[in-house]
């Protein structure tokens, strides 16, 4: 058996949830921004009649894959970092740089959540222009892409603070 059949279902219900918002739409997206591409270049240059829609739809499907999946690159700490002076700490530099830097993203995304959440619903008067997708749907992914990155940088926050609390270096 291995370990995560152990979590409770309730864990893996969540799991099962953040797989499917930060890998399986993003997925999804990235699929239709690729085959949409592929029409359009088809209709432009084979056909030479050029069509504007999937233009429209592949930069939706783009923010979609962007944003979602950058929550995900976030979860298994995959981003591109300049570790130059992080290196040269010592574990427990390490841990409060971290403590550090996961606090600030918390705290920062917070803040924005109220301005962002206006902003997204305050955008549904527009839509694109040939297909008039409303701008709320366009830009809805930042509004999760905020909530989840808050709730990894708690999740690492807490880590860090209890591996300082077990090794007896938290003062």
């Amino acid at each position: 058996m291995n370990d995560h059949t152990k979590r409770p279902p309730v864990y893996r219900v969540f799991t099962f949830l953040l797989d499917l918002v930060e890998i399986y739409v993003p997925m999804v997206m990235f699929t239709v921004l690729f085959l949409l591409f592929v029409i359009n270049v088809f209709f432009r240059y084979v056909l030479n009649d050029p069509l504007t829609w999937p233009y429209e739809l592949v930069t939706v499907a783009f923010v979609w894959t962007a944003v979602m999946a950058a929550t995900y690159v976030r979860r298994i700490h995959g981003h591109v970092s300049f570790t130059l002076f992080y290196d040269g700490l010592s574990p427990r530099g390490q841990a409060w740089s971290r403590i550090a830097a996961n606090a600030f993203v918390l705290v920062a995304f917070a803040i924005a959540i109220p301005a962002t959440v206006s902003w997204v619903v305050f955008m549904g008067f527009k839509g694109t222009s040939n297909l008039k997708i409303s701008f709320t749907f366009v830009y809805f992914p930042i509004i999760p892409f905020l909530l989840l990155i808050i709730g990894h940088s708690l999740v690492d926050l807490v880590s860090d603070v209890r591996m300082l609390m077990r090794s007896g270096e938290a003062s």
